[in-house]
């Protein structure tokens, strides 16, 4: 693990960050998969995303496909990477989930449940916080659903 705290005394980098050239949006999360089809099928049909695209990369021996619930020159998105010769994946301690907001998770949950997804936790209030939910998507990545209002905001 790299060390980014400067030292302003040895510090050769200039004070300020070129402004113009800082990240300024955040484009897509990328998430592994074992099985393309069946992730797209969730994500569209469970969670209702569009495919933006699929791109398939036969000298690499892998699948891109890019989904959001808009376009990515103005949303962020998901990209599921499969690739050809993996089935799997271990999911390691590093990662959280995915959070996604929800006018109504109680019946969005009720759906879910119905068609086979996991709920992790049930939707409800949390402590001091937003009404949330936890399901699980077929590779076993976590999603937070998250209640929101009327303007779409999220929070109690």
């Amino acid at each position: 693990m790299g060390d980014y705290s400067a030292d302003p005394a040895t510090d050769k980098s200039n004070a300020e960050p070129p402004q113009a050239a800082m990240p300024h949006r955040f484009m897509h999360v990328m998430l592994r998969v074992g099985d393309i089809d069946r992730s797209i099928s969730f994500y569209t049909e469970r969670l209702g995303m569009k495919l933006l695209h699929r791109d398939e990369h036969p000298a690499g021996r892998f699948t891109l496909a890019f989904l959001g619930y808009g376009e990515e020159d103005s949303q962020t998105v998901i990209e599921l990477t499969h690739n050809w010769d993996e089935d799997s994946y271990q999911l390691g301690s590093g990662y959280g989930h995915i959070a996604l907001t929800s006018s109504d998770i109680y019946s969005y949950c009720d759906w879910l449940q119905k068609s086979g997804v996991k709920i992790l936790r049930p939707p409800g209030p949390m402590q001091a916080g937003p009404e949330l939910a936890f399901i699980e998507d077929p590779d076993g990545y976590k999603i937070e659903l998250i209640q929101s209002s009327e303007t779409g905001d999220y929070g109690a």
